[in-house]
């Protein structure tokens, strides 16, 4: 009788394979990436929503909600469904799931599919359960079939190629928008973790900060970010320079300045040392065996802020321990949500949480 069961599920298996999409969403603080299994990465977008306030319809998502950031009229409301790693906003989180399955099948598929997709979504370490079950059911409401539910510091490990299901510890540290995840992974688990809000998001408020004191210059987030980006340093040995282009608070007219490195140091400096303190606080509360692995191995750093100029360097300086960019850092994430999707019963124990919705008769 097993065998009867099993050879019917092997082929409703087969059947929703070859008529559905996988699909694997990074659903990150700052930026949403998507996978389709077979194409890789086909969606990079801001993870911005634009709606208005009087009719609560949604105006725009990603790029198009970002560019309308500071310059929309009083109706027009942007916002980021997650803030600090914290889904701040259900209904809008929902919209912009919905609206990346749909894209991602709309417009990159390619494939006739009779069945909702099944889909893997990275979401930030420490979610709750009641913020679980909120992604899940955009997701099923968007159409999927199956949900599973990965923390983002476990999915850009394995996205990375990184030995997570090895009895021998790896530490990975995911610094994306709105988060910085420092995680000791072993037998496919997580041993040891914390999260902390110093990461993109609070480099650019520094940048902002910073600037206005010692320039008397406001300038937006998006001339922040872009400062971190392209002159950004944890160690201020490039001479790299930009440009800040915002307005005087003296006059309150338009002005342009010359910002170095130095600057962009000086800048971050106080959150990058709660950074390095809470790195020191896990190596301190990990079990010595493991500990003794990175010391072979390093540690691995990922997400977006692994680009800041100089920034492993300042952590293995800090740490007495090698520290190594993961490569394709900013896609670490989605990668491993298409690594999970290719046999999720491999990485059950990293799956935070598995939900069928849709019940299908074949």
């Amino acid at each position: 009788m097993k065998n009867i069961f099993g050879f019917f599920n092997t082929i409703k298996e087969t059947i929703l394979t070859r008529f559905s999409n996988d699909i694997g969403i990074d659903l990150g603080t700052a930026n949403a990436l998507v996978y389709i299994k077979g194409m890789g990465v086909v969606i990079d977008e801001p993870s911005t929503v634009a709606f208005n306030s009087r009719t609560g319809m949604i105006v725009a998502v990603g790029h198009d909600a970002k560019e309308m950031i500071g310059r929309t009229p009083e109706h027009i409301t942007t916002e980021r469904p997650i803030v600090d790693g914290v889904i701040s906003n259900f209904e809008i989180a929902g919209e912009m799931i919905a609206y990346l399955i749909n894209k991602a099948e709309r417009e990159f598929s390619g494939k006739f599919t009779l069945f909702g997709p099944r889909v893997v979504i990275g979401v930030p370490s420490g979610i709750t359960n009641v913020e679980a079950r909120a992604v899940r059911d955009a997701a099923i409401d968007a159409g999927a079939r199956k949900v599973y539910i990965v923390e983002e510091p476990m999915a850009a490990a394995i996205g990375s190629d990184l030995p997570v299901q090895s009895p021998r510890g790896t530490i990975i540290i995911d610094i994306g928008g709105g988060t910085t995840d420092i995680a000791v992974i072993s037998l496919g688990g997580i041993v040891n973790s914390k999260k902390i809000t110093i990461a993109g998001d609070k480099f650019n408020r520094d940048i902002e900060t910073y600037i206005k004191e010692k320039f008397k210059i406001i300038i937006g987030e998006n001339t922040a970010e872009a400062l971190k980006i392209n002159v950004g340093a944890a160690i201020a040995k490039s001479d790299r320079k930009g440009v800040a282009k915002g307005r005087d608070l003296i006059t309150g007219l338009a002005k342009e300045i010359e910002v170095t490195s130095v600057d962009m140091k000086a800048a971050m400096k106080s959150s990058l040392d709660t950074l390095l303190s809470a790195v020191k606080e896990v190596i301190e509360t990990t079990p010595p065996e493991i500990l003794s692995d990175s010391l072979d191995s390093g540690i691995y750093i990922s997400g977006g802020g692994a680009l800041i100029n100089g920034l492993h360097l300042l952590i293995s300086k800090h740490t007495k321990t090698p520290v190594k960019i993961v490569d394709e850092p900013l896609l670490a994430v989605v990668n491993g949500t298409g690594v999970i999707l290719e046999n999720p019963e491999e990485y059950k124990e990293a799956i935070l949480r598995e939900e069928d919705e849709t019940q299908i008769t074949i």
